[in-house]
């Protein structure tokens, strides 16, 4: 259950309000834009996570507030190029939003109130490069969460990070193996930061599935290969996905927690209430959830119906991201919806450099 009586925005009652003030499942919102946030926090929300494309999306919806601050930075570091400038005005963003969730962080002694930044996805080849990133992220404001992409590359700097004293925020995941990868490098970590005496009580790790993400590509193979099946599965690929790892997560003892991300249906928030997760909507479902009528079941360990899972297992990338030995390590960086979700995310970056460039030298 997720303590709400210490949040000074006022609470909205509904759905979301009741599972986090009755059940271990945490609410994040999926943007570190300031307006959602705040709302976010009145219907029971604990902290947010942020990506490239999020970052981007928030920046380039508020030119009003972003154009004058990004003349400032460039103003302030004449010799930057539009990509540091581009990723200042991120890490300020993240820092205003970080400030906002302090006082949950506080309360929660770590667990929550954590605001999520990733690492430059430019960096996803050299698992060094994302480590000195993580700990420079994490010293922005202490209630940082840094997110590392679930790769081979990813998995080392995840390992590493951790045992650095940074709390992570495992990315670019979307599969039980990549998860259980994760969660087993984070809790290696740990156990070498308590063999030193180093302190773990308050970090705060999340393994991410990006659920949808995963239901988009099944969807995308099904079409492409031409597979015959019931529709209806593909709305629960990543939830069975999601709720598979949990419970190998449970047996195996990890401590990371894990975080449901890439909404795409409201299964994805409603199947997962109950658990020890946390749940990641974007504000406009949370918005949806809130003023509905529905009825807060705790559902974590109802496993998917046997039919969804028969039709799914006809697609052999199913299998792959539903069996905790479907992929090797080296596999996670050819998995379909990684090397989809790596190029959006380097796309996110170009396009922050050219909104900065438009802001900077406005075309003639």
């Amino acid at each position: 259950m997720i303590d709400t009586a210490h949040l000074d925005t006022a609470l909205v009652a509904g759905p979301l309000l009741e599972a986090a003030q009755t059940t271990p499942t945490a609410l994040w919102n999926d943007s570190s834009d300031l307006e959602e946030l705040r709302q976010s926090i009145a219907f029971g929300g604990v902290g947010a996570t942020c990506n490239p494309v999020i970052a981007y999306t928030t920046i380039s919806k508020h030119p009003d507030v972003w154009t004058e601050r990004i003349r400032r930075i460039a103003a302030a570091h004449p010799t930057w190029g539009e990509s540091q400038i581009g990723w200042q005005a991120v890490k300020d963003m993240s820092v205003e939003a970080a400030q906002l969730l302090e006082p949950i962080f506080h309360a929660h002694h770590g667990r929550n109130g954590r605001l999520s930044v990733q690492t430059d996805p430019r960096l996803h080849r050299d698992a060094e490069a994302i480590v000195a990133q993580a700990v420079e992220f994490s010293e922005l404001a202490p209630n940082i969460v840094v997110k590392i992409p679930a790769t081979e590359t990813g998995i080392k700097a995840i390992e590493e990070a951790t045992y650095r004293g940074v709390s992570v925020n495992v990315t670019v995941s979307f599969s039980v193996p990549q998860a259980v990868t994760a969660g087993e490098a984070i809790e290696r970590a740990l156990k070498r930061r308590e063999a030193e005496g180093l302190d773990t009580a308050t970090m705060g790790p999340v393994v991410t599935i990006m659920c949808g993400r995963l239901d988009d590509w099944l969807k995308t193979v099904v079409s492409r290969d031409k597979i015959f099946l019931d529709p209806a599965a593909l709305e629960w690929a990543g939830v069975a996905a999601f709720k598979h790892a949990y419970g190998i997560f449970q047996e195996r003892g990890l401590r990371a927690r894990l975080l449901s991300a890439a909404f795409r249906n409201v299964l994805q928030w409603a199947e997962f209430v109950g658990g020890d997760v946390v749940v990641s909507p974007p504000f406009k479902w949370q918005a949806l959830i809130n003023a509905s009528d529905y009825q807060v079941t705790p559902r974590m360990d109802v496993p998917v119906a046997e039919h969804y899972l028969e039709q799914l297992r006809r697609i052999p990338d199913f299998v792959r991201a539903y069996e905790v030995d479907g992929m090797t390590t080296p596999e996670f960086e050819d998995f379909g919806p990684t090397r989809r979700t790596l190029r959006q995310f380097l796309a996110a970056d170009a396009d922050l450099d050219a909104l900065v460039r438009d802001i900077l030298i406005p075309a003639p």
